[in-house]
């Protein structure tokens, strides 16, 4: 298995490729997570629900690099790819430690079954809405 180290690895690697950028579809992904989001901003935050809310959000981060990325003419096929286009591509540091900060998180619940408590889960859903609001910036 290839490890990426950086955004022109994952072009080497063909975990992102050049395609032709698709509005229609970045248009649905883009209003799929803002639905998402909307339902999970209507959402009590409690102990039962953080890491429910936590892999919502993160599946909405998700969406929107898509459909970001796909507007400027990328597929990319793993998560650390993302995140390399944001530190490598557009160079925006903090928003990529965060990503990839919530990236090792969601994979230790989804692949390790280790949930968060509820203080590191709430304050993780913040940082999933900084990261939220700056793909926005970026669609707009």
């Amino acid at each position: 298995m290839i490890k990426e180290s950086n955004w022109g690895e994952c072009i080497e690697n063909d975990s992102s490729m050049p395609i032709s950028p698709d509005k229609e579809k970045a248009k649905s992904l883009r209003d799929t997570a803002q639905d998402r989001i909307k339902y999970l901003n209507e959402s009590k935050i409690k102990e039962s629900n953080v890491n429910f809310m936590f892999e919502g959000y993160y599946s909405s981060i998700l969406e929107l690099l898509h459909a970001l990325i796909i507007l400027r003419g990328y597929k990319v096929t793993n998560h650390i790819c993302l995140g390399y286009y944001l530190r490598d591509v557009l160079q925006i540091e903090e928003i990529f430690r965060i990503f990839d900060d919530c990236r090792f998180k969601r994979n230790s619940l989804v692949y390790y079954g280790r949930k968060m408590d509820f203080a590191t889960g709430k304050d993780t859903l913040e940082l999933c809405v900084k990261i939220i609001n700056a793909i926005d910036k970026l669609l707009k």
